[in-house]
């Protein structure tokens, strides 16, 4: 399962990632409080292995603009927050995580217009006012019966409201493509490598115990 831990600001945070087995790590070039410029970001992949993915966030920034950085920063994947259409995404191609904020079933149909414009879609909780990063927690068994019914053939990341305490029970519900975790993983609004390393052992472990 793909481990994507988001919102990482410092080298030290990004070290802690790498050694605890996160597949990829979020910088945030949208308006957060844990948002980094592009120096900040390109001083940290000075240290990340090679193996460790390299994942820009952004929220409705011109083609132009993203594109730039990507160029600057020799991103892996580029995670879209906004309103950016599939045509948009398309632009990048195999390169795109789409994020979707999911406030009722009737949300699901939008995803749908997606198919073969991104490489995977990230499902996130609805929060007024926020385009992701909400910290809200997931009606399990209702994104699986979703998740069965109406997105079969998409890669899926799940995120909002992940935490060591609550990622195998989601874990139990459904089997994504992935999982991205950023407020789950803090302490006083900072990375906390011990909660980062136990997210990781856990989301492991449960996929060691799930049947074949």
């Amino acid at each position: 399962m793909w481990i994507k831990i988001c919102g990482i600001q410092t080298v030290e945070a990004a070290l802690c990632c790498a050694e605890a087995g996160a597949d990829a790590i979020g910088f945030v070039f949208a308006e957060s409080r844990r948002k980094v410029s592009v120096d900040q970001a390109a001083e940290i992949i000075r240290f990340i292995p090679p193996q460790v993915a390299k994942v820009g966030v952004f929220v409705n920034m011109s083609y132009s603009d993203v594109a730039a950085i990507d160029a600057a920063l020799g991103l892996d994947l580029l995670q879209f927050h906004g309103h950016e259409s599939p045509h948009y995404c398309s632009r990048f191609p195999g390169q795109v995580v789409k994020s979707f904020r999911i406030a009722n079933p009737a949300d699901f149909e939008d995803i749908k217009k997606y198919r073969g414009s991104v490489k995977a879609c990230l499902l996130d909780t609805f929060e007024a006012g926020q385009a992701g990063g909400t910290g809200k927690a997931w009606d399990w068994a209702m994104l699986s019966k979703m998740i069965n019914q109406e997105l079969a053939g998409f890669n899926l990341v799940v995120a909002g409201g992940l935490t060591v305490q609550n990622v195998k029970v989601a874990l139990q519900h459904i089997t994504p493509y992935g999982v991205d975790i950023s407020s789950g993983v803090e302490s006083g609004g900072q990375k906390d490598c011990g909660l980062i390393h136990e997210f990781i052992k856990t989301v492991r472990r449960c996929e060691n115990e799930q049947p074949a």
